[in-house]
């Protein structure tokens, strides 16, 4: 690798650092407001029942905005979903910023005797809009999304209206891993927040706590999301590439250019489902082969840090 490509890449590095750690911030800013607003309703209509399992709240329709909104098209989940064997594989490494951490001695996390991967983020986070586009397309490597919804990060927000999904209300279905999708907050502004949407159980809170902190991660950039447990031995902590490589695109714009390896969006969202699919790939034992002996899925073999 040239010198030059290696001071762009550590340029890269730097910045998502920087911008990981404005994210956990903007995140407890979030988190201290909804909390603040969650006490003067308790205190105003008295209510004081606490529920154990996660509780879903009625999501706000995003704004109209660059990116659409609504549900999924089967045709743009087509396009998402099959980018071509043979583009994941000449893409390889691709341009990734962070992929998946490896983590050691962390108990395993399974559902329904299946390893599986635990997604936390919010609708307003760009970052986390950022990161959907690599997730939906390397978990539809072993099994099939269902009732995904398209949206955009916040208008207010850095990286505006960054075009996404959501994973609110979804399903997943797969012989290999299993997937639970954690939205905490809308797009839409209440109070100095956002509306509430999805409430991680206590469990999931924990993992949160635990491994998206450090030594794990970085301290300055502790309970950044989206934050993804991957089995128990990855983990994703923050975008693994800049939102801004998605900036003024709607979600169709994005997936037209999933299958030309020379564009800089696919370089970063195939190149990060690449990543995801090595780490996927252990976490199911190298099933089924015919994803996980690719040259895409072996890609990052031995540089999952």
């Amino acid at each position: 690798m040239s010198k030059s490509s290696l001071s762009a890449r550590s340029d890269a590095r730097r910045r998502i650092a920087a911008q990981r750690a404005a994210e956990a911030h903007r995140r407890r800013m979030v988190t201290m407001a909804s909390a603040a607003v969650a006490v003067v309703v308790l205190a105003v209509t008295g209510l004081v029942a606490a529920r154990a399992t996660r509780t879903t709240a009625a999501a706000t329709p995003p704004s109209s905005a660059v990116a659409g909104s609504g549900a999924a098209s089967a045709s743009l989940l087509a396009q998402v979903t099959g980018v071509s064997a043979t583009t994941l594989d000449r893409i390889g490494t691709g341009q990734v910023d962070q992929p998946p951490i490896a983590i050691k001695n962390a108990p395993a996390l399974s559902t329904d005797g299946k390893p599986e991967v635990l997604y936390i983020g919010a609708e307003y986070c760009p970052y986390c809009a950022a990161e959907r586009w690599p997730m939906v397309l390397a978990l539809s490597r072993f099994g099939t999304f269902h009732n995904l919804q398209l949206t955009h990060s916040a208008s207010g927000d850095v990286d505006p209206n960054t075009p996404t999904f959501s994973f609110h209300g979804s399903t997943y279905t797969s012989a290999y891993l299993s997937f639970t999708g954690v939205e905490t907050n809308t797009n839409q502004p209440q109070g100095s927040g956002y509306a509430p949407l999805d409430t991680p159980t206590a469990a999931e809170q924990q993992l949160l706590s635990t491994y998206d902190a450090a030594p794990y991660v970085s301290a300055s950039s502790a309970g950044s999301i989206p934050f993804a447990d991957l089995g128990g031995r990855f983990l994703v902590s923050g975008a693994s590439y800049s939102p801004q490589l998605l900036a003024g695109k709607s979600q169709q714009q994005v997936a037209d250019t999933l299958n030309d390896p020379a564009s800089p969006i696919a370089q970063a969202v195939d190149g990060t489902a690449n990543a995801l699919t090595t780490a996927l790939c252990q976490l199911t034992g190298g099933k089924p082969a015919s994803v996980c002996t690719s040259t895409a899925a072996t890609a990052f073999e031995g540089k999952l840090g």
